[in-house]
């Protein structure tokens, strides 16, 4: 027997099992590191990982506002938790300046803008936006002793919007309507209506479906009533991160609401029913 040979093949098979036992603890390493720091998929896998929807919203009556117990009910607050819930995650509202809305979505301090959010060619073009849900329209806000005097024309009044509202981006247009008017933008729909009872602005310009449930008899504008121009119709959509498949399952769940009338349910809630144009 040759001694020599048999030393060189253990020699061989020690080192190959030690090459072996070196690479399996590095593979096991780097599978652990893998698996402590996962990084989501996708959006929908980020915010199912967190167990929650951020949803940016301001006070709107009746989509988003608070009632008298201090409570932050309405369409899109309901709307909202009956999604989530389909989702299997639930809701946490965060609100927002208007304004920044898309910069607080990009940043991640919200997911989605779920409130009254006029679609746009811009937002089309930035963010991911579901199926179109609601149809809405601009209007006027004045006092009732001014509604003859600003149906008939808006030269010299003072017109307040929230600032990148549908309302600022109709105001500052060449519409006719606002010939000779000069414009103040204002950090909300409510600030624009408060500055209009106080006499500050002459004129708000808002969403018709907030006027239904904030302006006239019964609400605490009851001096101030409503011009509607018949102004060009919008749609309401909801807002996510721009490629975000988040989106896609949203409008999924918000079929599903509408199949099981859920939907319809929660918008006669609010006296919105006739608004929904989603399928």
């Amino acid at each position: 027997m040759n001694l020599k040979k048999i030393f060189t093949a253990a020699a061989l098979v020690t080192a190959m099992a030690a090459l072996a036992g070196c690479g399996g603890a590095k593979t096991n390493t780097a599978t652990k590191d893998a698996t402590s720091k996962p990084e989501a998929a996708s959006d929908l896998a980020y915010i199912k990982d967190k167990g929650k929807m951020i949803v940016g919203y301001t006070i709107i009556n009746p989509l988003n506002y608070r009632d008298a117990d201090g409570k932050l009910t309405g369409f899109e607050t309901d709307f909202a938790n009956a999604v989530s819930e389909k989702l299997g995650v639930k809701t946490d509202f965060q609100e927002i300046d208007w304004d920044s809305k898309e910069i607080e979505l990009s940043s991640k301090k919200i997911d989605c803008i779920w409130n009254g959010m006029t679609i746009t060619d811009e937002l089309k073009a930035n963010t991911a936006i579901t199926v179109p849900y609601m149809e809405n329209r601009q209007v006027l806000i004045v006092k009732a002793d001014n509604k003859d005097k600003y149906t008939a024309s808006l030269d010299g009044a003072k017109v307040a919007a929230e600032a990148g509202s549908a309302g600022e981006a109709l105001a500052t247009s060449s519409n006719e309507n606002f010939k000779g008017s000069s414009f103040t933008p204002v950090d909300s729909q409510a600030k624009a209506l408060m500055d209009v009872a106080s006499g500050v602005s002459d004129v708000a310009v808002i969403d018709y479906i907030m006027s239904t449930g904030s302006v006239g008899e019964g609400t605490d504008y009851a001096n101030l009533v409503v011009i509607d121009k018949n102004f060009e119709g919008e749609e309401y959509g909801v807002a996510f991160r721009k490629g975000s498949d988040a989106a896609e399952a949203v409008n999924k769940a918000m079929k599903e609401l509408k199949e099981e009338g859920k939907l319809d349910e929660i918008a006669a809630k609010y006296n919105l029913k006739d608004l929904l144009i989603i399928k």
